[in-house]
């Protein structure tokens, strides 16, 4: 599970360090995706496997299915963490999700989340203030 916020650079070569939290369940390797929100998610093994069988069993007759199973693969990239536990971002998804040199990765549980740091800060800004008032609809009894 990831938890927390955390802020490293991303380098001219578009490197990233993980959090060393992190390290040890992404080390034999990860997917980075294109996300909602145009961020990017950063998925251990085991759960890209889980979620590629799910999208395996989408009917190829679903338009909507096939849209987002494209989307989803050809913005993927298989990568390994180098042995100082950086992985490379390919500028396809640097600049899908508009990256600089500031990053914030977060842990949304099951998945890291690479925003530039100025779409964070937005985004969290915004909701912030309905984030209270959402637990109860979203997830009755949390």
């Amino acid at each position: 599970m990831f938890f927390g916020t955390y802020t490293p650079k991303l380098d001219d070569k578009g490197r990233l360090f993980l959090p060393a939290k992190f390290r040890d369940q992404l080390a034999d390797g990860l997917m980075v995706t294109r996300g909602q929100e145009h961020c990017l998610y950063v998925w251990p093994q085991a759960e890209i496997a889980r979620i590629t069988e799910r999208l395996r069993e989408a009917p190829v007759s679903n338009k909507a299915a096939r849209d987002y199973i494209r989307m989803f693969s050809s913005g993927s990239s298989e990568e390994t963490p180098d042995k100082q536990g950086r992985i490379t971002v390919p500028p396809l998804l640097r600049e899908w999700a508009s990256l600089s040199k500031d990053v914030v990765v977060i842990g949304a549980m099951t998945r890291l989340e690479i925003w530039d740091e100025a779409a964070w800060t937005a985004y969290s800004a915004q909701q912030e203030e309905s984030f209270a008032e959402l637990s109860d609809e979203v997830f009755p009894g949390i």
